[in-house]
């Protein structure tokens, strides 16, 4: 697809007015109720939506489905990202009406390092076209990995800061305590960040890893940086209110990992494919039409699938016997009651005399 220079600066234009729109309505801190979250993410699925009409109609069938296919892809990925979100938010006690202030611009800052990462992928591509061979592995090895991390359900995941994070913090400091919206305080004289700047470079900087494997996910179902970029844009943007409004939800996706991990596998071999195509060598290649179907299809299995399993879970959970005290088991067999407060004990025949 042939994007002018004048339709790529509208774009963007057109980005920023929506992005300021967003903030501006939500310029004040408050706590985000889910019908204000349900509200804004079919908004932002709305608008997703009709820009990929527009590409239907302006650019044909095949950039549309890219499109789709691309910000379905995306935003499927990003709502794991929602896990560590979720982390990093409770690590530093990020207070409820600041944690959408805080997503609003940890994703801006995410959507800019995204950016950069999605205009040197686009120039590797177009220079080196074995480099696909490097992102379907990189794929598939992720695919891999991802199930062996849902295999292990580790529930204790922890968040570490990356060595940027610490940097800044050891350069600049960081005050005791939030200062409502403020970025930067003044204290003993010097100019400190406050908590709630580096809880956005935080989410912004943490997604970058996540961009590792998203952005050759992408880049396996288009090579045209102009969908690459909307497709991030749009699933990006819709990030935060998803952050409120499934937040509650987001542990009942328990097959979740295994449905990216086929995502992301699928994707993998489609690029090897594409590769060995390219090459010359006589494989089918996987359409766009059908990469959807699949994609679309893997989420709503998983989906379904994870429901079933949470609920069994909590059935499962509601049906054990409540623990009892080991004091009253004790008492109740007439062995002997230990009085831990007091370090005393008596037996039955003490009791009764």
């Amino acid at each position: 697809m042939d994007v002018s220079l004048t339709m790529w600066v509208l774009t963007i234009v057109g980005l920023c007015a929506l992005i300021g729109a967003d903030f501006f309505i939500g310029r004040k801190p408050h706590d985000v109720s889910i019908k204000e979250a349900g509200v804004w993410t079919v908004v932002w699925i709305v608008l997703a939506a009709l820009f990929g009409l527009g590409l239907l109609i302006f650019g044909g069938g095949q950039p549309a489905g890219e499109f789709f296919a691309g910000f379905i892809t995306e935003k499927s990925l990003s709502v794991d990202n929602l896990f560590v979100f979720v982390i990093i938010m409770a690590k530093f006690a990020v207070p409820s009406q600041y944690q959408q202030r805080v997503l609003l611009v940890g994703v801006l800052i995410a959507l800019v390092l995204r950016a950069i990462f999605i205009a040197a992928g686009a120039a590797i591509i177009t220079s080196f076209s074995w480099v696909f061979y490097i992102f379907g592995a990189f794929l598939i090895y992720t695919a891999w990995k991802l199930i062996q991390e849902a295999r292990a359900n580790d529930e204790d995941e922890e968040w570490e800061e990356n060595k940027l994070l610490k940097a800044a913090e050891k350069r600049f400091g960081v005050a005791d305590r939030y200062h409502g919206t403020k970025l930067w305080i003044q204290q003993n004289g010097k100019k400190v960040m406050t908590p709630m700047l580096v809880v956005m470079l935080a989410i912004g900087t943490t997604d970058v890893l996540f961009a590792l494997d998203s952005i050759p996910a992408i880049f396996g179902l288009t090579q045209d940086p102009y969908i690459v970029f909307t497709a991030n844009a749009f699933a990006l943007m819709g990030l935060r209110q998803l952050y409120f409004l499934i937040g509650g939800l987001l542990r009942k996706l328990v097959h979740l990992s295994y449905g990216l991990s086929v995502i992301l596998g699928f994707i993998g071999v489609k690029l090897v494919l594409h590769a060995l195509h390219e090459s010359g060598v006589h494989v089918p290649e996987i359409s766009i039409p059908f990469s959807l179907g699949v994609i679309c299809a893997v989420l709503v299995v998983t989906t379904i699938t994870s429901l079933i399993a949470s609920k069994k879970q909590e059935k499962a959970a509601a049906a054990e016997p409540p623990k009892t005290d080991s004091a009253e088991t004790d008492a109740g067999k007439g062995d002997t009651v230990k009085v831990e407060s007091g370090k005393a004990e008596s037996t039955k025949d003490d009791i009764e005399a």
